[in-house]
This record gives C-alpha cells, sequence and structure tokens, in this order.
C-alpha cells in the first residue's frame, strides 16, 4: 500500500495546534509597507485559526501533519 502524501504547499502555509485546529499567518504582510496603515501592519502579524469550513479539505491535505 503506498503511503499518503502531504500536499507540501499546504504544509508551508498551515500548522496544526495541540488541539487539531489549523493555524496560518496572513497574507500582504511582506513588502509595500509604507503605504500601510501601523494598525493594520500591526493586524497582519497575528496568526488566524482557519475556519471550520475549512477544516475537512485542510486533513485531506496535511493527513500526517
Amino acid at each position: 500500500m503506498p503511503k499518503i502524501k502531504t500536499n507540501r504547499s499546504a504544509a508551508k502555509r498551515f500548522k496544526r495546534t495541540g488541539t487539531g485546529k489549523f493555524v496560518f499567518s496572513k497574507s500582504y504582510g511582506s513588502h509595500i509597507l509604507t503605504s500601510k496603515t501601523t494598525k493594520r501592519k500591526r493586524s497582519l502579524r497575528k496568526s488566524q485559526i482557519a475556519d471550520k469550513t475549512n477544516e475537512r479539505e485542510l486533513k485531506l491535505l496535511l493527513p500526517n501533519g
């Protein structure tokens, strides 16, 4: 029986927490920061928890993670 492969693009973007939820970092926080407000840049630093509606797809993409 072949091994289940992890989707590498998803593995770079999502991590699993201890409780089994998926955490990801927000986009648009890496460059052209002069035009963004300080408040917006500060909120982009924080990580987000993926919505429950996307959890099933993420479990298929990251079977071992």
